[in-house]
C-alpha cells in the first residue's frame, strides 16, 4: 500500500528518485510553472522554458515530459506534466494532471509531488488524482507490468495544518476503498458470481463499524421481491441482497444508497449482441459504489446513518428465464408487466428502493449502470441525473466539489402517463421499446418506487466503465465513478 506523506519543503532541494511539476501556459503562450513548482523553474533560469521546448513540450493539458536533472535539483529526475491556462486551472484539472503524472513515472523507488496543493481542495486533489492514476487490476496477469510505489510526499505549506491533514487522511480513504471498487468492477464475471459478490462484501466489512446483512433467493422469494427474483431465475447462481448500515453514535441525519449489481447481463431472452457482453461484467459498478461510499463514510466517521442495499443477479438465458410478457409482482405490491429481459436494472433496483423507503431515510440515493440511452445522450464521461429538485441540487453541489460530471434530465409527465397506463394487464409497463428517451422512461418507472421520500438516480452507464484508454486520472476499465459524489454529499448533510 502506497503512504503519502506530507511535507513543507522547497521541491528543488528535496532528496528523491523523481520530482512531479506543473507547468501552465500563461499570457503569451508563455510557460509559467504552477505553485510548488517555481524552486525548480529559479534552479533552471532562463534556460527552463527552453529545456521544455526543446523536447516538444507545450504546456498543453495532458501534456507529460520527464528530463534528467544534471544535478541541477536535488531530484535525480524531473516530470513535468501539463495543465493548460494558468487563468482556466482548478482542483479538478490539478487532479487529474496528478494522474497523468502517475502514469508517467516510470521505474523509480521514491516519488515527490510538488504540484498545487496549498489548501485542503489542492491536497485531495494532487492524492486522488496520484493515487487514481496508479490504479492497475492485474490480478489475472502471470507477470505484472507495474511494481508499486511505497512512499509519496506531497508538498505542501500546509502540511501541520491539521484541515490539511485530515484531507490527507480523507483522501487516502476514499482511494483506498474506491480501488476496491474498480477491482469488483474488473473482476471476470466468472469469478464474480452473486453469492461470492456478497461474500467479498461482507469480508470486506470484517473488523469495522458496517453492519452486514443478506437476504438469500429463499427469503427475497418469500418476501415477494418479485423483481429481483424474475431477474436472477435463469441463471445457476441465484440472486440475493446485501443491506449495509453505519449507524454513528449521535447521527444528524440519514441516507440511504441503492446500487444495482448485475454481475453479468446477458440480456436475458432479449439478448445482446455478442460485441455488446464483454464490458457487461461491470453491470454491477453501482453496487460497487455504493459499498465503497458508505466503507469511506464509516471509516471517516462522518456522523450521518447511512444504510445500502445491494440488490445482486445475474441475468442469464436458460430454461427458466423470465420472458418478455411475464408479469412480476413487486415487494412493493405492484404488478409489472415484462416487455424487454435486458431492461432487468430497473427490477431489481425497484425491489430494492421498496426496503429503503421502509426504512424511512431523509433521502435516497441510487446508482446504476442503468440505460444504452444515457450514454447516447451524454456521451461516456457525463452521468444522467434524474430525482426531485432538491435533491438533485444537492447531488450537482457535491460533484461541483468533487470535480465528476452529471447533466440533470428530466422526467417527463408523458413518460410517467406511459410507465402506469400502457401495459393492459399490470399496474406498471417495465419497458415501451420506444428508441428515444430510454433513459427518462426508466427513471420514471423508479419513481414509481420511491414514494414520497426525496430522491436522487445516478445513470453512469456512461462514466463507470472506461472501455478505451486511461485520460486525466481516470483507469481503464472500472473507473469508480460517483463514489467521492456521494461521500462529498452525506460529509455536506453531516456539516449542514
Amino acid at each position: 500500500m502506497t503512504t503519502y506523506t506530507l511535507r513543507k519543503a522547497a521541491a528543488d532541494r528535496v532528496r528523491t528518485d523523481l520530482v512531479v511539476i506543473g507547468v501552465a501556459v500563461g499570457a503569451g503562450k508563455a510557460l509559467v510553472p504552477t505553485t510548488g513548482a517555481e524552486p525548480v523553474a529559479e534552479a533552471y533560469g532562463r534556460g527552463f522554458a527552453p529545456m521544455l521546448a526543446a523536447a516538444g513540450f507545450g504546456g498543453s493539458f495532458g501534456e507529460a515530459v520527464r528530463v534528467p536533472t544534471h544535478g541541477t535539483i536535488n531530484a535525480g529526475q524531473l516530470l513535468v506534466v501539463g495543465v493548460g491556462n494558468l487563468a482556466e486551472l482548478t482542483a479538478e484539472k490539478v487532479r487529474r494532471a496528478a494522474g497523468v503524472a502517475a502514469r508517467n513515472i516510470g521505474n523509480v523507488a521514491s516519488v515527490t509531488l510538488a504540484l498545487p496543493a496549498e489548501d485542503v481542495a489542492g491536497v485531495r486533489a494532487v492524492i486522488e488524482g496520484f493515487s487514481t492514476g496508479l490504479y492497475r487490476y492485474e490480478t489475472y496477469k502471470s507477470k505484472p507490468t507495474t511494481g508499486g510505489i511505497a512512499d509519496v510526499v506531497v508538498l505542501t505549506d500546509g502540511a501541520r495544518r491539521a484541515e490539511v491533514v485530515a484531507a490527507r487522511d480523507a483522501a487516502v480513504t476514499l482511494t483506498r476503498y474506491a480501488d476496491q471498487a474498480r477491482d469488483w468492477v474488473n473482476t471476470p464475471p466468472n469469478a464474480l458470481v452473486p453469492r461470492t459478490f456478497a461474500d467479498q462484501i461482507k469480508k470486506l466489512g470484517d473488523g469495522t463499524a458496517v453492519e452486514f446483512e443478506l437476504l438469500t433467493a429463499a427469503q427475497l422469494k418469500k418476501s415477494g421481491a418479485g423483481g429481483i427474483i424474475g431477474v436472477g431465475q435463469g441463471s445457476a447462481n441465484p440472486p440475493c441482497l446485501v443491506k449495509l448500515t453505519w449507524a454513528p453514535d449521535a447521527p444528524r441525519g440519514s441516507v440511504a444508497l441503492v446500487g444495482k449489481g448485475i454481475t453479468f447481463d446477458s440480456g436475458g431472452l432479449t439478448i445482446k449482441p455478442g460485441g455488446s457482453m464483454p464490458a457487461m461484467k461491470s453491470d454491477m459498478a453501482g453496487a460497487a459504489t455504493v459499498v465503497a461510499a458508505i466503507h469511506t463514510l464509516a471509516a471517516l466517521e462522518v456522523p450521518v446513518t447511512v444504510t445500502a442495499y445491494v440488490p445482486i443477479a445475474e441475468n442469464m438465458v436458460s430454461g427458466t428465464a423470465q420472458r418478455p410478457g411475464d408479469v412480476l409482482k413487486m415487494l412493493s405490491g405492484k404488478t409489472v408487466e415484462v416487455t424487454n429481459t435486458d431492461a432487468e436494472g430497473r427490477l431489481v433496483l425497484a425491489d430494492a428502493l421498496t426496503l429503503a423507503v421502509r426504512d424511512e431515510p431523509e433521502v435516497i440515493i441510487n446508482v446504476a449502470t442503468l440505460t444504452g440511452a444515457c450514454v447516447m445522450a451524454l456521451g461516456d464521461r457525463i452521468a444522467g441525473l434524474f430525482g426531485d429538485d432538491r435533491t438533485t441540487a444537492e447531488v450537482q453541489r457535491a460533484a461541483d466539489s468533487t470535480g465528476e460530471l452529471f447533466w440533470r434530465l428530466p422526467i417527463p409527465a408523458e413518460q410517467r402517463t406511459s410507465v402506469r397506463t400502457e401495459s393492459k394487464v399490470a399496474d406498471l409497463l417495465q419497458a415501451n421499446w420506444v428508441r428515444w428517451g430510454g433513459a427518462l422512461y426508466a427513471a420514471a418507472f423508479l419513481e414509481q418506487f420511491v414514494e414520497d421520500v426525496p430522491w436522487a438516480h445516478l445513470d453512469v452507464a456512461g462514466p463507470a466503465y472506461n472501455t478505451g484508454g486511461p485520460w486525466g486520472h481516470v483507469p481503464s476499465g472500472g473507473t469508480g465513478f460517483s463514489i467521492s459524489t456521494i461521500v462529498e454529499l452525506v460529509s455536506a448533510r453531516a456539516a449542514s
